[in-house]
């Protein structure tokens, strides 16, 4: 079992919220409901084995993007498929960070991207920082035109 569990302070809209994420992440699931007349309360759900809590607290706290999920990614399907599902009623940002439409930031990021902008050359680690910085989603590719110098 997880010892640190993240938990999310929604307004009202937990089964929406909890199931919309369910849909987007393949291996997820509803664990727990805890129910107030005939909606949920809260909920435990998993999102690729990562265990979260959702909570109807209502409108005395809202996301910010002080704190986000960082999704790790293999392929660029695979981040392209997350930022359009996640992004739909939300907005992108730069460098791989969206909000989704219940004001969640997330972090959708290739780990070719950490492979490159750690690279031990500071000239080509700096090369992908810049082209990062000019990237929404990010661009496996256009990463990888930057660490080459092209």
């Amino acid at each position: 079992m997880q010892k640190i569990t993240p938990f999310l302070w929604f307004q009202d809209n937990v089964q929406q919220a909890v199931e919309f994420y369910v849909s987007v992440f393949a291996n997820s699931r509803v664990v727990e409901v805890g129910r107030a007349g005939s909606g949920w309360r809260s909920a435990t759900f998993e999102l690729e084995g990562q265990t979260l809590m959702a909570f109807a607290g209502g409108p005395k706290y809202s996301f910010t993007p002080a704190i986000s999920l960082f999704v790790s990614c293999e392929t660029q399907p695979e981040v392209d498929e997350l930022w359009e599902k996640l992004s739909v009623g939300g907005a992108g940002h730069r460098c791989g960070w969206l909000k989704d439409q219940f004001g969640l930031s997330w972090q959708i990021i290739p780990r070719t991207l950490g492979r490159l902008l750690f690279d031990p050359d500071p000239e080509k680690a700096q090369r992908v920082l810049q082209a990062m910085l000019k990237m929404d989603k990010i661009d496996i590719a256009g990463l990888e035109r930057a660490y080459a110098g092209g």
